[in-house]
């Protein structure tokens, strides 16, 4: 038996739970139909086997009709979802995890033109900033009504054999309940706490004789709002001793803060740069007050932070939800004291990012999360050793390197800087996002533990390449930045790169024409600002700064926002041209008609970049398969196979920025994709 802490079994009532790490609820939008069908089975299944004690499904899984989800949750309202709810959870037990799942009803969190078009319910006309619905002001119908659908929902969880739930009870209809800021009832379940509290419960007690004892029931919830006119932490202690003293719950799952503003959500559920476990000690202060089981999570993204939550008393079973993400075998890597070995979670929140704006929640570098059933978690070994090339050690050049390493190929990685990185290194010079450099620490770690040999401070060229006499070449140069986007001025203009790398210095009076969306303008516009500069960012989309998402944008606006950065939208830099011993930027509209002047002493360019590819076309006619990618077998897990030119004595392909501006996720899952079956 293990003397880690981490490793103890843990008794929850009758459960025996193997270890103190579980996955708390989220919803990473794999749903299909609003079930939870086979890649959202696959993505918890690879978890239970690597050894987490709980998983808890479905972040917000929907109870009633009108509560639409506003990315793809699981709808616990279907009769239908029992079947799938099953499978999934047979499969976890079969591995000795349990299961458990988040019920819950959004209330004003969500938009009235999803689905059926019904009205959001609310205690209040209060609107949500986040959803900005106006929500009806709920009657007595619609609080019955929707108790009810909380308990027929938990019986179908209790029918599809898991082993319980929890009920989500912060910025959701609970926690609407709850807050003497979204509450304006009458009596009885308005004006008191106890009032407020009532129909937390009503569910409580309905499920509770419906499912039984037997039935793990839980509260995620937060013990204190953190908003002027809302409850407390002394509120939040006492809530959480009635909910003990109540007899209808098992559990506690403990957060604080609020989530009504990107702002609020973003410091519960903190980003890089941000401080790790920020709310853990005082979920310890609600397990000392109540002296019951007590569940967290809110970046603990390292197993360090989560063994002294554990070794400190703090909680009884941790939360490492998005480092699950980017390793699901955090567990086993523990178990076999391999913890180095452990894929970091870099707090990107490309994840959760990615929900809050439709799309499915993937790892911005474990490109196989979410994709169990087609990408390996373990890369297996192959059966014909190769010699594989790779020209580039950015994000995409790395992944390729790792994947192809561990399939146990001789690995040559040719790279022009004096260390590995490319733009991530370039990223990861500003403090707030240092943490991406793990991106590349880490598969440099692996690269070494398997062998890759590294030529650093070489620029490699086409004999260079052949010298190595490869089987495959793989083109990983990424790209430049690219600024000739003006009809005139384009040899005035700086880019957002030559800031950030120190190239370039700031001035006092910078436009910053953004043009791309993404990360670099606000870095540069950061560090330009901090000088005492006056900046001003340009953008002829209708909002700034579109690739950044909400979340990863509020330590941003944190800072610019104190710096008295001016954002425009709406305008684009036409030219820029000498006005004395300053610059006259033209601003032009695609709306038409309209023109603007501003006059500064330094105009940075945002506009992507442009492949760095002439390796590529100089190595194309000497390829097997003339450079071309079968994107059928790419996107399908088939193999490459294509046969352009039998003379050629290797087979070329390149990935990532060196065919087009994209994103490091996008470059990452270009190079395991290609690479696993190599």
């Amino acid at each position: 038996m293990s003397n880690d802490p981490l490793l103890q079994p843990f008794q929850l009532k009758h459960l025996t739970l193997r270890n103190r790490i579980m996955i708390t609820s989220h919803e990473p939008a794999y749903p299909e139909d609003g079930m939870p069908k086979d890649r959202y089975r696959a993505y918890h299944v690879e978890r239970a086997k690597a050894g987490v004690a709980l998983t808890m499904t479905a972040g917000s899984a929907s109870v009633s009709r009108d509560s639409p989800p506003v990315f793809n949750n699981i709808l616990a309202w279907k009769d239908e979802v029992v079947g799938w709810m099953k499978q999934l959870t047979n499969e976890c037990h079969d591995h000795g995890c349990a299961v458990m799942i988040q019920l819950t009803h959004l209330g004003r969190r969500t938009r009235w033109d999803k689905a059926d078009w019904l009205p959001v319910v609310s205690p209040s006309h209060e609107r949500e900033a986040a959803h900005r619905s106006f929500p009806k002001k709920m009657e007595d119908w619609d609080i019955q009504r929707i108790i009810g659908d909380y308990v027929d929902a938990a019986e179908r969880m209790k029918a599809a054999g898991l082993d319980g739930l929890e009920l989500q009870a912060y910025g959701h209809l609970m926690d609407q309940f709850w807050s003497p800021l979204t509450n304006d009832l009458d009596g009885p379940y308005g004006g008191s706490l106890d009032n407020r509290l009532r129909f937390t419960f009503d569910v409580l007690r309905g499920i509770r004789e419906r499912c039984g004892e037997d039935f793990l029931l839980g509260v995620r919830y937060t013990g204190d709002e953190d908003l002027p006119g809302g409850f407390d932490a002394k509120d939040g202690i006492e809530i959480s001793q009635k909910l003990k003293d109540s007899g209808l719950v098992d559990f506690l799952n403990v957060v604080r803060g609020h989530i009504d503003t990107d702002a609020g959500l973003t410091d519960v559920i903190p980003v890089q740069g941000m401080r790790n476990a920020p709310h853990l000690e005082f979920a310890g202060q609600v397990k000392k007050a109540t002296n019951f089981p007590t569940f967290h999570a809110a970046k603990i993204p390292d197993v360090p932070t989560a063994r002294h939550a554990i070794a400190a008393g703090l909680v009884d079973m941790v939360g490492m939800t998005r480092a699950h993400m980017a390793d699901p075998h955090v567990v086993r890597k523990i178990v076999e004291k391999r913890e180095d070995d452990i894929r970091p979670c870099v707090g990107a929140n490309y994840c959760l990012d990615r929900i809050y704006q439709g799309g499915m929640a993937f790892c911005l570098h474990n490109a196989a999360t979410g994709r169990e059933e087609a990408m390996p978690q373990t890369i297996p070994a192959a059966e014909v050793k190769k010699r594989i090339t790779i020209v580039g050690a950015g994000p995409a050049g790395m992944e390729a390197a790792r994947v192809a390493a561990e399939r146990g190929h001789a690995v040559t990685v040719f790279e022009a800087a004096d260390q590995p990185g490319g733009q991530i290194r370039l990223t990861a010079l500003q403090e707030r996002r240092r943490e991406m450099i793990s991106i590349i620490a880490w598969r440099q770690a692996m690269c070494e533990k398997h062998g890759v040999t590294f030529n650093f401070n070489t620029f490699a060229d086409e004999a260079d390449v052949l010298a190595t006499d490869p089987d495959e070449v793989i083109i990983a140069t990424g790209g430049l930045p690219h600024t000739e986007v003006l009809n005139a001025g384009n040899d005035l203009v700086v880019s957002a790169w030559d800031i950030l790398a120190g190239d370039v210095k700031p001035g006092q009076n910078v436009l910053i024409y953004d043009d791309a969306g993404d990360h670099a303008a606000l870095q540069a516009a950061d560090l330009i600002a901090a000088t005492g500069a006056k900046v001003e960012i340009v953008t002829p989309d209708r909002a700034f700064s579109p690739e950044v998402m909400a979340m990863n944008l509020v330590p941003y606006m944190r800072s610019l926002q104190k710096l008295d950065t001016i954002f425009t939208v709406t305008w684009r830099l036409m030219s820029v041209a000498r006005d004395g011993n300053q610059l006259r930027a033209t601003l032009g509209s695609d709306y038409g008609g309209v023109s603007r002047d501003r006059l500064v002493d330094q105009v940075v360019v945002n506009h992507g970049t442009r492949p760095l590819d002439e390796l590529y076309f100089d190595l194309k006619p000497q390829s097997s398969n003339l450079g071309e990618v079968d994107y059928e077998a790419l996107t399908t897990g088939g193999l490459q196979s294509l046969c352009k030119n039998p003379e050629g004595k290797f087979r070329l392909f390149r990935i990532g920025d060196a065919v087009a501006a994209r994103n490091t996720h996008a470059a990452i899952y270009d190079a395991l994709r290609l690479v696993k079956d190599m």
